[in-house]
């Protein structure tokens, strides 16, 4: 377990420098050229060469093996930092195949972990722009046709989602929808390459022990092993109960033992990329501006956090995540004139009326409850918002009975919803980037 979580801490220090180098690599004056490439008939915009990248790297890091740079750019290329425009094979050459650097919004310490639900909507999406660029290749026709038989259910759900992607993608200028897809494929080339290639966002120590020596390693799965009270008391996380004594396991019972082991190197990377993401934020490690109110009598601190004019930190926050905009008065009001203008607002509407239902007194409720539901969910509701029919079966029971939390699932649907779609959008918009770079100016 040790040795895992030493390995990720390794791991996220090296991909943070790794970032802090590929940010010098985009330097206006001493990065690598980026330039727009006329072509037969078309333009192909923000590309650079592989040979640039090889050059760049050896001068600006002193390296004088061609060989080790390009190395060293194949393992950018591989976490997706810049990536060909040709074709999905994250590999760096040193000759003139065109790349382009990859959007900060997609690189690893930024991203989440995306769902196979993500994958159909993308994939579902892409069928819908009828562009023979952006035509699926056959393994991604495979997997949207697996896609759809595994969430059969939820399918209209995932087909409205892409929809809406698709209308909002096609208002944008024409080159940069052109960057913005390719960005968007490149990165799912990281979380699902083309087959036969490395996953880099999987690989940890167990798994390339297997890679490496496969038939090692199902051996020692038939075999039945033998482990102490002290063995058992280290995987204790994965038992309901304390063992006492000296214990045989079966091979499907190690199966389950070494998969919750895996596990752990994935929660000390999320906990160490928290970490290194608030840091800033943190008033016992960085005093903050203009002073700590938690060890003076200065509450500007707390005056500037509640202000409707948001700060720097607050408006680049709001980028860490969709609960860091609902939970900042200014990033629900511009998160809201976001979503008013892509006609979605009543979802958002909606989650602040029942989380403003939670904390009203218990005589209120009851009509605070009809309110809520005659406004949004109700038939011919003048705000209606979007429910599967699961949350809306069990939502109409519950409003029966009326309570605090009569709409939890469907506030919860709604919540997943905004998160997976029109939050990503708002954090691309141009809303929020003027937003960020108006405050970095101030």
């Amino acid at each position: 377990i040790w040795l895992g979580f030493f390995a990720s801490y390794v791991g996220v220090l090296w991909r943070f420098g790794m970032e802090d180098l590929i940010a010098r690599m985009q330097d206006e004056k001493n990065g690598i050229p980026i330039r727009t490439v006329k072509s037969f008939l078309s333009k192909i915009p923000s590309v650079f060469s592989g040979s640039h990248i090889v050059q760049w790297l050896m001068k600006n890091l002193n390296i004088e093996d061609q060989v080790e740079a390009l190395h060293l750019g194949t393992l950018m290329a591989a976490h997706g930092y810049f990536f060909p425009i040709s074709d999905h094979v994250l590999v760096l050459k040193d000759d003139g195949t065109f790349y382009r650097f990859q959007t900060p919004y997609f690189w690893p310490s930024n991203c989440w972990e995306p769902e196979n639900t993500d994958y159909a909507v993308y994939l579902c999406k892409r069928t819908m722009q009828n562009k023979a660029r952006l035509e699926l290749a056959d393994y991604e026709a495979e997997s949207l046709a697996r896609l759809q038989r595994a969430f059969a259910r939820k399918w209209e759900f995932i087909f409205m989602q892409a929809e809406a992607q698709a209308k909002v993608d096609k208002k944008r200028d024409k080159v940069e929808r052109k960057i913005l897809d390719s960005q968007e494929r490149a990165f799912w080339d990281v979380h699902r390459p083309v087959p036969g290639c490395v996953n880099t966002t999987e690989v940890d120590i167990k798994k390339s022990s297997r890679m490496k020596n496969p038939h090692k390693t199902r051996k020692s799965l038939t075999r039945t092993h033998t482990r102490t009270c002290t063995h058992a008391r280290i995987h204790a996380h994965a038992h309901t109960h304390t063992h006492t004594h000296t214990h045989t396991h079966t091979p499907s019972t190690l199966s389950q033992l070494d998969r919750h082991r895996l596990k752990m190197s994935k929660v000390a990377e999320g906990l160490l990329g928290y970490t290194e993401q608030h840091v800033d934020y943190d008033p016992f490690l960085l005093t903050p501006d203009p002073s700590n109110p938690w060890i003076s009598d200065d509450t500007t601190f707390w005056e500037l956090e509640a202000s409707k004019e948001p700060t720097q930190s607050r408006v680049k926050r709001w980028g860490f995540g969709i609960d860091e905009v609902l939970k900042d008065p200014a990033g629900r009001e511009q998160f809201l004139k976001f979503l008013e203008s892509e006609f979605s607002s009543e979802n958002l509407s909606f989650w602040l009326a029942v989380q403003e239902l939670k904390r009203r007194p218990v005589k209120e409720v009851p009509c605070r409850v009809q309110e809520i539901w005659q406004e949004f969910l109700a038939p011919g509701a003048p705000s209606a918002i979007n429910l599967d029919s699961k949350s809306y079966d069990k939502t109409t029971q519950n409003v029966k009975d009326p309570g605090r939390y009569s709409f939890e699932d469907a506030q919860e649907h709604i919540y997943k919803l905004m998160k997976s779609d029109s939050y990503s959008r708002f954090i691309r918009s141009s809303v929020y980037q003027e937003l960020l770079q108006a405050k970095k100016k101030v």
